[in-house]
């Protein structure tokens, strides 16, 4: 039994198609169809049900599988013990990001982290809260940049800075003619909103008592803030964008923004790991290199702030 052919079953579950795992493992199918084989028969079990598409772990195919993922963690460690030890600020780095923090966080420090340290391969996927907690316990992630509070006891975090929320309001609105936002301002109808599970949907809409907005028939669900913004732009509704995306519009777009009334509404952004997280000389860079990267202003909760 080798960590490779261990490599090679996770990828087969993963995809549950050997041609696309093996795509993934930069080898060829027979190579890694025989490696698979090998295995079992030293195990003297299958693995994989082979007569069902997609393929499918067998019942005792899906305890090794288990079993492996723990394995390859624990192999993944032993190099960390390493890297940290020597400090070293090289290799690959797994970080998950929300979709509503991503595009306006990113272009502020990543350009400059891998002009810094070119030698690390830090590889950004844009995940929902749930999936990113989800892949910081399998350990397919190594941190995240999630924007609620840490429940998980199997999870640790750090904040990172507090971020408010604001309207961006369309000229044909009532509400555009008010300096500021009061949540009475706001029903369902032309409200833009992310689908269900986007924490900062669900943040907003608690903070607006829109419960009855889950079930509106207008409420729009297209998935996207930009297209939110591109239709309050075109004339019709409202929708709500983060403090960071405000620094990214133009002056006509500014137009179109509104603070919400005191006390208002303000996330809090946490780099998460899990608690057995070993390269800490890597995340302190990375951490303090977003830090540097927003409005100080932002690193702290002010008074009239309101945390979700």
């Amino acid at each position: 039994m080798t960590i490779q052919q261990l490599e090679y079953i996770l990828a087969v579950d993963q995809f549950r198609h050997f041609a696309r795992a093996a795509e993934y493992c930069r080898v060829t199918q027979p190579t890694l169809s025989a490696m698979i084989q090998k295995l079992e028969d030293e195990l003297g079990v299958k693995l994989f049900d082979r007569t069902v598409q997609p393929v499918c772990p067998t019942p005792i195919g899906q305890k090794v599988i288990d079993q492996a993922r723990v394995i390859l963690a624990q192999a993944a460690q032993v190099k960390e013990i390493i890297s940290e030890d020597k400090q070293s600020l090289s290799g690959v780095f797994r970080l998950g990001v929300l979709p509503t923090i991503a595009p306006y966080l990113l272009p502020r420090f990543f350009p400059q982290l891998m002009e810094k340290y070119p030698e690390l391969d830090i590889r950004v996927t844009e995940m929902k809260t749930q999936d990113i907690q989800q892949a910081l316990h399998a350990g397919d992630l190594d941190a995240g940049i999630i924007a609620s509070k840490l429940e998980d006891t199997f999870l640790t975090g750090e904040t990172l800075f507090y971020e408010q929320f604001y309207a961006y309001v369309s000229r044909k609105e009532p509400s555009f003619k008010h300096d500021v936002i009061r949540t009475s301002d706001i029903t369902g109808e032309h409200l833009w909103l992310l689908d269900e599970g986007h924490c900062f949907r669900d943040q907003l809409v608690r903070f607006c008592q829109m419960e009855a907005v889950k079930v509106s028939q207008m409420a729009y669900r297209l998935g996207s803030m930009e297209t939110f913004m591109r239709m309050v732009e075109s004339g019709k509704g409202i929708t709500f964008i983060p403090e960071l995306a405000v620094a990214q519009l133009t002056e006509e777009q500014r137009q179109l923004v509104r603070p919400f009334a005191i006390p208002r509404p303000t996330r809090q952004v946490v780099l998460a790991t899990n608690r057995d997280f070993i390269r800490h000389s890597l995340l302190c860079v990375l951490k303090e290199e977003i830090k540097a990267a927003v409005p100080k202003e932002m690193l702290t909760l002010q008074s009239i702030q309101c945390l979700l």
